[in-house]
């Protein structure tokens, strides 16, 4: 049953006034008799003010006697009820024609009681519908809410508030081919039956987060003509056993009733990952979501044309029986966007921004290796923002290229001053970095040195590749290795002793050198892979771990990985030392101007011949 509606609601508060009301007349009545404040006297007292003349009226309301005296004062005292005030005067001695004269009011009262009797009586019963109607009221309400806590929590595509469709989403040709494809069955199924073809049951999308896998199955809602029924795997857990295989069964209920149609369940893995993990048991509510799911995929009748689309970064983690053919016949990969995919992402995103006509989005998206469509976006909007903030009609590439630097390596700190020590480490420090990079074949161009505080660091050296690139040898790990032991080794030399600054770097070198030797095969272990990354997971990085080699492979491991690091460290040190002037002129500068640019740092290098870059 639906809930009350809410044209109910005034009817409901007009009868919560009307009991208040009720409520606070009998209270008036009883409590209010409508006369102002009277000292009580005794009987007696009362006789003499008779007899002295004293008394301007008396007013007489059941037993109680109120008198108004001359004066204007006010005072009452109270007779037996079978007595009357007559014959009490004249028991007590008044004259006839004194009592004659007095101005003797007896008042009515049973009307009155009439009233205040009938408010009494029906305050209880007034209190008893008003608990009995609050009682089913929520009776109603908690069974609405229990014939809806087993009912599917999925959102119906609407097409008047969600317009995407394919022309909005760039740099993913090859996912929206395959899912254009999808969208083409569910319009035209005979083209395809025709040919024998079968509808596929699933379509799993997989990237690494912000790749636009949401935005991909909100363009495929908006192209086809079907209802799409879209819904996180989260909502289908609850606290109680059962109540997400319920859930499930009536989002598949609902979608083979309104077939041909799409089911979109985002984040899959929340409740997809693999079962016999080891924690949870196996009947736990998780693992019965997903048993409800890998059985109605299983038992689609034939012709439904019901179509679900998953997306999720982890598909590492997901259960063999949700990936295999009959249930997710295809995996569409989102892959990281390169050079042409950004700048058509680019494009997307700056459709309805001013553009002024120095932006070049082909130099900016060769400024943002690494960046995905949700970083793209960021990157615009923020544009926009810095350009509004300034009162600027038109958003320039100043404002991209600071939003590029905001985004990368956060906003400037300009709250944190350091002092002139501080900052003579800091600009070695970041001088050590860029020009053992600069000097080292391997490493990515200088595109910028600064000295200025940005998120948690205290300087930076902003290295930036001239193309994408998918492979990495050993020498340019070796390379970078240099480059990130720069800073460490300027501090070594210039000032007789290392900082916490290059606490970051370290940790850096240490994974680097750690993966050559566990990862690549790249030491004298040779093509020999360490450790199960893929069993990390369940338990936790830690936990979890599995460690697949014995306690002497372990410490050949560290040796190895110091050897790496000592080798780095050594190359490092010659690089740092053979160029001190050069290192202490660039850090006088950087000093003065806080930061250098790829084209002020390279005018340094005019008469040094470096090595050819090499590209893998």
């Amino acid at each position: 049953m639906p809930a009350i509606a809410p044209k109910n609601r005034p009817k409901n508060t007009f009868l919560y006034l009307v009991i208040v009301a009720l409520l606070i007349a009998a209270f008036a009545m009883i409590f209010n008799s409508g006369q102002t404040e009277s000292t009580e006297i005794t009987l007696n007292t009362f006789i003499e003010e008779v007899k002295a003349g004293h008394i301007q009226k008396i007013e007489i309301v059941d037993n109680r006697i109120n008198l108004e005296l001359a004066d204007g004062s006010q005072q009452h005292t109270f007779k037996e009820p079978s007595s009357s005030i007559y014959e009490i005067l004249e028991k007590s001695g008044v004259k006839n024609n004194t009592v004659s004269s007095l101005p003797i009011l007896v008042k009515d009262t049973e009307a009155d009681k009439f009233w205040t009797d009938l408010l009494i009586g029906m305050i209880p019963f007034i209190l008893i519908i008003a608990f009995f109607v609050f009682m089913m009221r929520s009776a109603q309400s908690s069974n609405n809410q229990a014939m809806s806590f087993g009912k599917s929590k999925a959102k119906t595509y609407d097409k008047g508030k969600q317009k995407t469709n394919f022309d909005d989403v760039a740099g993913v040709e090859e996912a929206k081919e395959e899912l254009a494809e999808i969208v083409d069955f569910l319009k035209h199924p005979k083209k395809y039956r025709s040919m024998g073809a079968k509808i596929p049951k699933g379509v799993m999308l997989v990237g690494a987060p912000g790749t636009g896998k949401t935005l991909l199955s909100r363009a495929v809602a908006g192209e086809a003509d079907v209802p799409f029924f879209s819904i996180s795997g989260s909502e289908f857990v609850e606290m109680f056993v059962g109540v997400g295989a319920s859930r499930v069964r009536d989002l598949f209920n609902k979608a083979k009733r309104n077939a041909p149609c799409i089911i979109f369940i985002d984040e899959i893995d929340a409740v997809g990952r693999h079962r016999g993990a080891g924690m949870g048991g196996g009947h736990d509510e998780r693992e019965q979501t997903l048993n409800q799911i890998l059985t109605e995929m299983d038992g689609f009748e034939t012709g439904t044309n019901v179509i679900v689309i998953a997306a999720t970064n982890r598909p590492d983690i997901l259960d063999p029986a949700l990936l295999r053919p009959g249930r997710f016949d295809r995996r569409v990969v989102v892959d990281m966007p390169d050079i042409k995919a950004r700048e058509l992402i680019l494009k997307v995103h700056s459709r309805n921004k001013p553009l002024g006509k120095t932006v070049d989005l082909e130099k900016i998206a060769k400024s943002t290796p690494g960046f995905t469509g949700a970083d793209i976006e960021n990157l615009m909007n923020e544009a926009a923002i810095l350009a509004a903030k300034t009162g600027k009609k038109k958003i320039n590439m100043d404002e991209i290229e600071k939003s590029i630097e905001k985004v990368v390596l956060g906003p400037e700190r300009k709250s944190r001053v350091l002092n002139k020590e501080e900052r003579k480490v800091t600009a070695y420090h970041e001088i050590g970095h860029a020009i053992v990079g600069h000097l080292l074949p391997g490493c990515d161009p200088v595109h910028k040195v600064s000295i200025i505080s940005r998120g948690m660091a205290l300087g930076v050296t902003w290295f930036l590749p001239e193309e994408d690139k998918h492979l990495n040898s050993k020498s340019k790990f070796e390379d970078e290795l240099c480059s990130l032991l720069g800073g460490y080794t300027a501090e070594e030399i210039f000032f007789g002793e290392m900082t916490t600054g290059a606490s970051n770097d370290l940790q850096k070198v240490k994974k680097v050198a750690n993966s050559m030797v566990t990862k690549y095969g790249m030491s004298e272990f040779g093509p020999i892979v360490f450790g199960d990354p893929n069993n990390e997971v369940f338990l936790g990085k830690d936990y979890g771990h599995v460690k697949n080699y014995s306690e002497e492979s372990a410490s050949k491991i560290d040796a190895l990985t110091k050897g790496i690091i000592e080798k780095a460290y050594k190359r490092t040190k010659e690089i740092i030392t053979k160029n001190k002037k050069l290192i202490d002129k660039i850090a006088t500068d950087l000093l003065k101007k806080e930061t250098l640019s790829a084209e002020e740092f390279k005018k340094y290098f005019k008469d040094i011949k470096t090595k050819k870059k090499v590209n893998v």
